[in-house]
């Protein structure tokens, strides 16, 4: 279906309002038409616009093409001549489901009638829109088929499956695709599974057969010879704040609660504040219209990959069927929620808020992808109503960004910048007056806006909450490596603390232990927090595609956590202490007085705080190394 075409027939918005005024955008009834309207319509983002170019045999940055865009870019119906029939015209239809198209006025406002033949665009989901779609034209007795588009990344995201079969995943796709339709009442729907980069590939020549045969029937059927005269007319943001210590001890205060206080209480004061921070809670709910991407950031948010044991389902075809909590690995208190998709057959917008008890979170990610549509708008409002917190999350901005970089003129920030506008727009409109955008690729979760994200997210939760947050989040960059430290080091001095008041007690041998114990637990949360440990050291290979034993070479200042028993931090310890000064044990006694009237407690604090202290330097310093080791191509 290639050839040279000509300009959009119509490109003018005084033209199309005066069309649309009329009521038929042809201006004829449908007796006196002399051309064949074929219209691509859909979800918006599902690739019509580049549809529309593929069967005109023109790529999406040619002089003639139908515009493209990571926005909403078609917000009327455009018409395109067919390349080789002169009276067939390829029309570009907004995209259904967004605040400018509600679905409840879409059929109206795009005047579903005047066309002759309809290709339903999708991208990830079977969605209501699709349903509503096919039944109205099957209403109107009219033709259609339905087009998955974007074969191509569908098929790149599922060879990261190990089970992976090509030929298996694209009959799978047709299924659920064949079953929606039908039983959504459709009689032997016609299903065409495309890339519109790759036209050789899949489907694609055979849409295009299949469309040539439908123009021939329908211009037996439905033309008439042209009457000349009733000729239709036709014409970075990149932020850096600085992180306030989760734990932060004033030490001059420490002091006075000492010296004013018992020191017991103090002791019990805070073995209780470490008790809170490690039964803390932290529920985060991750929901969004069906195919954005929720299930992988689920995954991603655990430092996992889609494909391991334990880990949120993905797919193709719609996979979360219900409210499913995901506890993080290492850390279970914090518990991910992956919500159903909003907008499917199963969950339709009506129903949805009630069927995933949307009351019972902390705060919520709205994830899309391609487009702000509707349902984004009802969440937002739902969640504002509860007086909860959400933040709005643009994912697959790899592939955003992919189909942006085909355009010779393509600049990455400012296609940025474009879609944060955008999405910040939708949401003011939306009566939310400081909107958080975050753009986002769960396969490179140091590009973009995540580390952005995750600092907007600890600001927003309390003490107690922002720890949680800290520990569970997976080590992606030397920014969060610094975050983790820093809530290790503060934890160090309430640990030192309570060894101290430990020590004190006069019971030979009781010190020791006890700093055997305190030690070991913190060593091996050292691991975890990090991502050392051996069962996160084998997910970050996977997650990064690397070898376990690369991974492992890049630590060389620690031992592995398998070792780290009381054994292990005894002899540690008899190697340590030697090396301890007294002008360090002078400082602590010095600093915190009421220490020095207990010589057993003086000594233990200073031991704790110092190991602790120099093993820590050490693990941080293997962190970085293994995150180096683990993102180098």
């Amino acid at each position: 279906m290639g050839g040279k075409s000509s300009a959009p027939v119509v490109s003018s918005e005084r033209e199309q309002k005066s069309a649309k005024e009329e009521g038929n955008l042809s201006g004829l009834t449908a007796s006196e038409k002399t051309t064949l309207d074929i219209a691509i319509t859909g979800i918006s983002g599902a690739g019509k616009s580049s549809l529309v170019n593929a069967l005109r045999g023109l790529s999406d940055f040619d002089e003639e093409a139908a515009k493209t865009d990571v926005i909403e870019g078609t917000t009327k119906s455009m018409g395109y001549p067919h390349p080789t029939f002169p009276d067939v015209t390829i029309w570009d239809l907004p995209g259904i489901g967004t605040p400018n198209f509600k679905a409840k006025e879409y059929l109206d406002r795009v005047n579903y009638s005047q066309y002759d033949f309809f290709i339903i665009a999708a991208s990830n989901r079977f969605t209501d829109y699709d349903i509503q779609l096919s039944q109205a034209i099957q209403k109107m007795k009219k033709r259609f088929c339905y087009v998955w588009s974007k074969m191509d990344i569908s098929i790149k995201n599922e060879k990261l499956n190990p089970d992976f079969n090509e030929e298996t995943t694209l009959q799978q796709v047709r299924k659920y695709c064949f079953d929606y339709l039908v039983e959504a009442g459709i009689s032997s729907p016609q299903i065409f599974l495309v890339s519109s980069w790759y036209r050789e590939n899949y489907d694609f020549p055979l849409l295009q057969r299949t469309l040539e045969n439908e123009i021939e029937t329908l211009k037996r059927l439905t033309l008439r010879p042209a009457d000349k005269s009733t000729k239709p007319s036709k014409g970075s943001r990149f932020l850096s704040m600085f992180f306030k210590k989760i734990f932060q001890i004033d030490i001059e205060k420490l002091s006075e609660a000492l010296m004013h206080g018992n020191l017991e209480e103090v002791a019990e004061e805070i073995r209780q504040e470490l008790d809170a921070f490690q039964n803390a809670k932290l529920d985060i709910a991750i929901t969004g219209v069906s195919g954005a991407g929720k299930s992988s950031l689920v995954n991603a948010l655990r430092g996992m990959t889609d494909y391991e044991e334990g880990t949120a389902k993905v797919g193709i075809m719609q996979t979360t069927m219900e409210c499913h909590a995901y506890p993080h690995p290492l850390f279970p208190n914090v518990t991910i929620w992956d919500l159903p998709g909003i907008g499917t057959p199963e969950f339709r917008q009506k129903d949805y808020l009630k069927k995933v008890c949307f009351s019972r979170y902390d705060f919520f990610m709205i994830v899309g992808s391609e487009r702000f549509t509707e349902n984004d708008v009802l969440l937002a409002q739902e969640i504002k109503k509860m007086k909860k917190k959400f933040y709005f999350v643009r994912s697959k901005m790899d592939v955003s960004m992919a189909a942006e970089s085909r355009d010779p003129n393509f600049e990455m920030e400012k296609s940025l910048e474009k879609i944060r506008k955008n999405c910040c727009h939708e949401l003011t409109e939306a009566g939310e007056s400081n909107p958080s955008v975050f753009l986002i690729s769960v396969r490179d979760l140091n590009m973009y806006d995540f580390p952005d994200l995750q600092e907007t997210l600890e600001n927003d939760l309390d003490d107690l909450k922002r720890h949680a947050l800290i520990l569970a989040m997976p080590l992606f960059s030397r920014g969060i490596l610094k975050k983790k430290k820093a809530a290790m080091e503060a934890l160090i001095w309430k640990l030192a603390f309570v060894s101290c008041v430990i020590g004190a007690i006069p019971v030979p041998g009781l010190s020791l232990v006890c700093d055997l114990g305190i030690l070991v637990a913190a060593l091996i949360h050292f691991y975890e927090v990090f991502g050392l440990d051996e069962k996160s050291l084998h997910r970050a290979a996977k997650v990064f595609g690397k070898n376990y034993q690369v991974l492992k070479s890049a630590m060389k200042r620690t031992p592995m956590s398998s070792e780290i028993t009381p054994q292990f931090v005894a002899d540690h310890l008899a190697q340590s202490l030697l090396c301890v000064s007294l002008a360090l044990v002078e400082l602590a006694l010095g600093f915190i007085p009421i220490l020095g009237s207990l010589t057993g407690g003086a000594i233990s604090f200073v031991t704790t705080f110092y190991m602790l202290r120099c093993f820590l330097k050490d693990i941080v310093e293997d962190a970085e190394n293994v995150w180096t080791k683990a993102t180098e191509p």
